[in-house]
């Protein structure tokens, strides 16, 4: 079986950082991602999907990412049932993050106040591996 998803887009609100009980730290937030294709009237839609990132990777969110940052991830789709207080059974669809990259450098006034010139600008895998060294995105020649 597979079930792999991979998604480019941007977030549309700053991510929640939580911790469980244990203190396994967990982030959440909504990407925005374009569809191909313009509907009828020309116009372009997006799709709004919730994202969950654990352990190091939502720490990471949590500090360097903001609305409207661009980001790419691979990760795989997860469907969750629950029980309202009304009684009422609901299902819930998002998308469990295991390799997250930052696209976009962060403005002067994003969230650390600094822009991102300290920030980690690696791939940031769920097993903590470092795939470009020690390189930064000013050094990719594209």
């Amino acid at each position: 079986m597979l079930n792999r998803i991979v998604l480019v887009g941007r977030l549309t609100r700053d991510p929640e950082l939580r911790y469980t009980p244990n203190g396994v730290p967990v982030a959440n937030f909504t990407l925005a991602v374009d569809r191909g294709f313009a509907n009828q009237q020309g116009e372009r839609q997006a799709d709004f999907i919730d994202i969950v990132v654990w352990r190091k990777q939502a720490e990471l969110c949590g500090q360097y990412l903001g609305k409207g940052r661009l980001v790419a991830l691979e990760g795989r789709l997860q469907i969750r049932s629950y029980e309202t207080q009304e009684g009422q059974k609901r299902k819930v669809a998002e998308v469990v993050a295991d390799n997250i990259r930052f696209l976009d450098r962060g403005r002067a006034d994003d969230r650390t106040g600094e822009g991102q010139e300290h920030a980690p600008e690696a791939n940031y895998q769920n097993n903590d591996e470092d795939d470009l060294g020690n390189m930064s995105l000013d050094d990719l020649p594209f």
